[in-house]
């Protein structure tokens, strides 16, 4: 039988639960201030609004110091390595988990952070990281091809564009430097599993890359904007973000949503386990949550957030950019953690590439 509550019993209980969350969060601060004033974040390149860095200052007092990686292989050998200067990281979805087993980033337990209630309903259950107690989603989109139309005016239907190039295009495509997005792409290409550790599938991977290898310039995503505005290369392997700005660049470029499908991806926030500021870090995490500074983000980055009340901040012009948005009928092909031994695979593959 339950105890029925009287307004008396109610009032005594919401009185203790505030006395708790006050006390929670004085204990927080306290935490906090016996930091230094100080946040490094380690992240790709042109991944973060030099904007909100200034807003999370001005607030907070905390100053801020980038640094930049080129694919999630760095970022996992560098934290793997016991890299301490990190008290941000951002890492891909399928990177998290690797994270998380091996002991390289702390619990943050967004969900009991002020801005958590901002986060949509389907980025707090992850397949990576179910209730965030790891990690909290930065941006997300897609990947695919961007391409000159101001040079190349042959199809833009397929991927083919990059991995079957037509000669004139030879020494003029721009691939990611990590392997498992050029491969995940791959096997979108080639209407293979995702993760496929089949034998069949992954000498067609490695056949088409290694035919692919003269007609590329860069294995190296993280500058793909300034790559393609430059015209350095006509045709690129880019994340929709980084699509987005170099056609702010360049306006005949274009992003392509071919008919095999582009992939689909999820950046997240996590701390290293030897960041020396987890309490900073903390503090930008809830930060980032609020739907005005992830606007701030997109809008920068060209990608979308995980703040729905983010989209009454930003300009239509972003907001309805092909690349933030999808069409409709788009074939999304969102990426999973492999095996260790389809990731094994993969890397044997990527050493042939780039041997």
């Amino acid at each position: 039988m339950t105890a029925k509550m009287t307004p008396e019993t109610h009032l005594h209980r919401c009185l203790r639960s505030s006395s708790i969350l006050v006390a929670t969060a004085v204990l927080a601060t306290a935490a906090q201030s016996d930091e230094a004033k100080e946040l490094t974040i380690f992240n790709w390149a042109g991944y973060i609004a030099p904007e909100l860095v200034e807003k999370f200052e001005s607030e907070t007092g905390i100053q801020v110091t980038l640094d930049t990686y080129d694919s999630n292989e760095t970022l996992l050998a560098k934290l793997t390595a016991g890299s301490s200067g990190y008290d941000i990281a951002v890492a891909s979805a399928d990177f998290v988990p690797i994270m998380i087993e091996q002991g390289l980033v702390q619990e943050i337990h967004a969900s009991e952070m002020l801005n958590y209630v901002n986060l949509g309903a389907n980025w707090k259950t992850p397949d990576w990281d179910v209730g965030n107690v790891y990690s909290v989603v930065w941006n997300w989109g897609t990947t695919s091809v961007s391409v000159d139309t101001g040079v190349y005016s042959g199809p833009l239907d397929s991927l083919s564009v990059v991995f079957e190039p037509p000669e004139d295009l030879k020494g003029k495509i721009g691939m990611s430097g990590s392997a498992s997005e050029v491969i995940n792409l791959a096997m979108v290409y080639l209407g293979k599993e995702q993760c496929s550790a089949a034998p069949e599938d992954l000498q067609a991977v490695s056949d088409l890359l290694m035919a692919q290898k003269p007609y590329v310039k860069v294995y190296d995503a993280s500058g793909v904007a300034e790559l393609l505005g430059s015209g350095e290369v006509v045709a690129a392997q880019a994340w929709s973000g980084a699509a987005y700005q170099a056609r702010g660049e360049k306006e005949t470029l274009q992003y392509l949503y071919p008919k095999e499908g582009v992939y689909g991806w999820a950046d997240n926030v996590v701390i290293p386990t030897t960041a020396a500021h987890p309490e900073n870090a903390k503090s930008f995490i809830n930060f980032l949550m609020a739907p005005e500074n992830a606007a701030i983000l997109s809008a920068y980055t060209g990608s979308p957030n995980g703040m729905p009340g983010g989209l009454a901040y930003l300009d239509a012009a972003v907001a309805e950019a092909p690349e933030f948005t999808p069409p409709a009928d788009a074939e999304i092909h969102f990426g999973k953690l492999c095996s260790e031994e389809a990731t094994r695979a993969y890397d044997r593959i990527w050493s042939r590439v780039r041997g």
